[in-house]
């Protein structure tokens, strides 16, 4: 049983999981003239691109794209890094955007800079939530909610050769 991976999600399945949480998020934030999806490097914003373009192909919404950089492993965060000023964002709504939301750690971890600023709104999307929460934070937008043991692994994989989302 050991390495056995088992495919939850294919390509077509986590695209079409994409686009519905794009017509929830237009159909949520339809009176903004711009939105943020700020999402968590590297999956996290390969999620967020993939929404901005999705976004912007059913909605006259401008979608600016911020990547968040942290250490996800860390057991206590300091610095989380944004590729952009984060006065840029003021008074914006910010979609926070990662694969997976396990713990809720990483998602807690990179609010950090957003809590120092004036925002409209801060929302947050993943792929998949396992519902494991340790940390009080919810998904606003999810693809999948799968229910697994806190010993298995979710493995979401969005490259140019391969989407799939695998339980290990």
């Amino acid at each position: 049983m050991a390495g056995e991976k088992n495919l939850i999600l294919d390509k077509q399945q986590i695209l079409q999981k994409i686009k519905r949480i794009s017509f929830e998020i237009y159909e949520n934030n339809f009176s903004e003239e711009e939105i943020v999806l700020a999402g968590i490097d590297e999956k996290g914003y390969i999620f967020a691109n993939l929404l901005k373009n999705d976004i912007e192909g059913i909605s006259p919404l401008k979608v600016m794209l911020v990547k968040i950089q942290l250490d996800k492993l860390a057991n206590v965060q300091s610095e989380v890094h944004l590729d952009i000023d984060i006065e840029q964002i003021k008074n914006k709504t910010v979609i926070l955007a990662d694969d997976v939301l396990n713990t809720g750690r990483t998602l807690a971890y990179a609010l950090k800079p957003f809590l120092n600023i004036e925002l409209k709104k801060l929302q947050t999307a993943v792929i998949v939530d396992r519902s494991h929460q340790l940390f009080p934070i919810a998904a606003d937008y999810v693809g999948y909610s799968l229910a697994t043991t806190l010993r298995e692994r979710i493995d979401v994989v969005l490259d140019e050769n391969e989407y799939g989302v695998y339980l290990h």
